[in-house]
């Protein structure tokens, strides 16, 4: 059950600007380099922790419902869900009422329980699709101090050893990143 992104973030944790002093830097020559090293670098932590930083949708697709109709979610923090759909061969998604679902956020990872009353996916070919809106918040300052650090670090790393043999963006967080990123690790879903 691996989540597919929908929606990402409208915003990106650390602002150009930020990014910029925090960098020393002045002028606009850099700008989309140091735009694309702070997207890569949210993506790198929000991967390494198993985490959404700031809101988007992530849909969850399943062949049928789990033992005991309960859903671990594999994203985090979760804000909401949004739609269960039941998706049937050569017919339109039948949306699931509300009333057959509810959220269970004081586990972890977080579930989503569904009423035994709630229909099957029909046939072999039938499926269930969860959307769900996850992260800290909308804002920048909705994502912990740590976790806008270390993307802060990571850029910096990055913009400073550009042109180095070694792993490009997206690669594996240096160690005062991974030390930043550490307390806010996910465990990975079986």
């Amino acid at each position: 059950m691996s989540p597919i992104a929908l929606v990402g973030p409208a915003v990106e944790p650390v602002t150009l600007d930020a990014m910029k002093r925090y960098l020393r830097l002045d002028g606009t020559e850099e700008d989309d380099l140091v735009s694309a090293l702070i997207m890569a670098g949210r993506l790198t932590v929000e991967r390494t922790a198993r985490l959404s930083l700031l809101e988007q949708s992530w849909r969850v697709r399943l062949r049928s419902w789990p033992p005991g109709r309960v859903v671990a979610l594999p994203v985090f923090p979760v804000l909401a869900v949004e739609a269960v759909r039941l998706v049937r061969p050569a017919s339109m998604p039948d949306l699931l009422s509300p009333d057959m679902y509810r959220l269970d956020l004081d586990c972890d990872p977080v579930r989503l329980l569904i009423d035994a009353t709630a229909p099957d996916p029909a046939g072999p070919h039938g499926a269930i699709e969860i959307d769900v809106a996850c992260g800290y918040g909308s804002a920048p300052a909705a994502v912990p101090e740590p976790l806008r650090l270390a993307i802060q670090r990571l850029v910096a790393h990055w913009f400073e050893h550009r042109g180095d043999d070694g792993p490009p963006p997206g690669g594996k967080l240096p160690a005062d990143a991974l030390a930043l990123v550490a307390p806010y690790l996910r465990p990975r879903l079986a």
